[in-house]
């Protein structure tokens, strides 16, 4: 069935345009991408909103809807990969909850959300190639428009390419007044079509239908080897393993106990952290599939007892697992990673509770899996909102075994590699006046390196709000006095700030006979030099 021009479907056309103007001005004009892309993400949530009137009616459209203005608020911020990802869930979610029959679980929303992917690459093309107006009784006319949308932007596309490859092609049609064709031009294209396809999802979504969940019928599905008596055995030999490991863990990791000889407290924390994590997350598996609300295993009051034991038991291996993790950031240091892995270990812990939440109530498969979901965008949403890598540079300068902190020794490196990240670190530990003055030169040239990045980058279209703010708390830091210039020496710097030595002096090759075609004469004239202008 063709598409009939509506004015709905021409403001939506319109409203496409605009952004795909905006995206080129703020992104391919300025050639980045900081909080510009913010801005853009506002002005798509406006013109979805405002185009949308089933959003308006759907009390899941609105809760949608505002979660994608609060993570509008990061990328406006400093940008980031889960901040935008989350952000473009929250607005497809928007304009397809109106469609759903219901929210189901967050699994089967994950699958529409690939499906509308998918489906909205297509999308615009899709409607183009329907589109025509009613033209009344010209049956001939109508007949042929459908027809000419493909073969004319097809043959636009290929005619372009062409005018790249072929400079004959290419001057020909500059000299009838098209642009000049470049790959510049081309990309700059390639680039609209992108955005018009991307915003063109959301002002006009496709129609993602999953088929219904049948509710189950007849008896129980039954698993092989799983029985009442082999879960109630397995349940007793697991508890008694885990009491073994947790035992271990009160005696030398909570109590402080002396560990055996040859064994270190680093060695025992970094070895066990995410090993344990493994057998906690085999565990919650492991009651998910023999336990399941309803089945007979589930039934029997003494199994209940061992997993809520054998639960509480894994919920303190996690623990022991973040407390593992923090011997070893402070025998070594802190990095953005290992701040995630602590809020992960803390994840687990929580799902871990919800599985046994799910068995003492009869909550559905769905019920846990939007539980887990939930939790888990709350900690993200959160994360976009906070820079894990300020986070793990202050907290190293503020315990570097340098300026008297019980940490290890400041790894330089890995600030340098943080950057903006850890520039105002950088500058109040630059200011310290205790430093020793080879250290202090090190930290000036990694500080140094980190201030001209981030100036670099503000001074471009990849400027934040982010970086901003920190620029500004600089200047406060400073109040008025200047910073230092270190010196890059004659080979430059390792990441460490240390200098490098001079490379070895190459050896001398043998002079070789002057080229026969210029005279002595001529080879002792200076040649000019190859500046920009005429030689005069």
């Amino acid at each position: 069935m063709l598409l009939r021009i509506s004015s709905r479907f021409l403001a939506k056309a319109f409203a496409a345009a605009v952004l795909v103007v905006l995206a080129d001005r703020l992104f391919w004009v300025e050639k980045g991408a900081g909080s510009t892309l913010g801005f853009f993400a506002l002005a798509w949530v406006v013109a979805t909103l405002a185009l949308a009137p089933r959003i308006r009616r759907d009390r899941r459209s609105w809760i949608a809807a505002i979660g994608a203005l609060l993570l509008a608020a990061p990328l406006l911020d400093a940008p980031g990969l889960v901040a935008l990802i989350l952000f473009w869930t929250s607005l497809t979610m928007t304009v397809l909850l109106p469609r759903a029959p219901g929210f189901d679980h967050a699994g089967r929303w994950v699958l529409r959300l690939i499906l509308h992917a998918i489906a909205s690459a297509v999308g615009p093309w899709q409607d183009l190639l329907q589109l025509r107006r009613p033209l009344g009784r010209n049956l001939p006319k109508r007949r042929i428009l459908p027809l000419l949308p493909l073969p004319l932007i097809g043959g636009a596309v290929f005619l372009a390419l062409f005018a790249s490859a072929n400079p004959v092609i290419g001057d020909a049609l500059y000299n009838i007044g098209a642009p000049r064709l470049d790959d510049e031009s081309i990309g700059r294209f390639l680039f609209w079509i992108a955005i018009l396809t991307i915003v063109w999802a959301t002002l006009r979504p496709r129609r993602i239908d999953l088929p219904a969940i049948a509710p189950s019928a007849g008896a129980p599905l039954t698993l092989p080897g799983i029985s009442t008596g082999s879960v109630l055995l397995a349940l007793l030999t697991f508890n008694a393993l885990f009491a073994l490991q947790n035992g271990l863990d009160i005696a030398f990791l909570w109590s402080g106990a002396p560990l055996p000889e040859g064994v270190t407290l680093a060695d025992y924390a970094h070895r066990g952290a995410y090993p344990l994590i493994a057998t906690a997350l085999l565990a919650g598996l492991f009651v998910l599939v023999a336990l399941r609300p309803g089945s007979a295993t589930a039934a029997v009051p003494a199994i209940r007892r061992l997993v809520v034991l054998w639960i509480a038991q894994n919920v303190f291996l996690v623990a022991s697992s973040i407390l593992r993790t923090i011997d070893y950031i402070e025998a070594y240091s802190l990095t953005g990673l290992r701040i995630a892995a602590l809020i992960w270990m803390a994840l687990v812990a929580l799902g871990l509770m919800l599985i046994v939440w799910r068995m003492l109530h009869g909550r559905s498969a769905g019920w846990l899996i939007n539980a887990n979901v939930a939790a888990a965008l709350a900690v993200l949403g959160g994360a976009t909102m906070i820079d894990l890598g300020a986070t793990a540079a202050a907290w190293n300068v503020r315990h570097a075994r340098e300026v008297g902190g019980e940490g290890a020794a400041l790894d330089l490196c890995y600030l340098d590699g943080l950057g903006s990240s850890a520039l105002t670190s950088l500058v109040a530990l630059e200011l310290r006046p205790d430093l020793k003055p080879d250290f202090a030169d090190r930290v000036a040239w990694v500080r140094h390196r980190a201030l001209h990045q981030t100036l670099d980058r503000q001074r471009g279209g990849d400027w934040t709000w982010r970086d901003s703010r920190r620029l500004r708390q600089v200047r406060t830091m400073l109040a008025g006095s200047r910073l230092s210039v270190p010196s890059a020496g004659p080979a430059g710097r390792d990441c460490n700030g240390f200098l490098l030595p001079p490379p070895a002096p190459a050896e001398r090759a043998p002079a070789e006979a002057p080229e026969p075609t210029a005279s002595v004469a001529e080879q002792l004239v200076p040649m000019p030099a190859l500046t920009e202008g005429p030689v005069r």
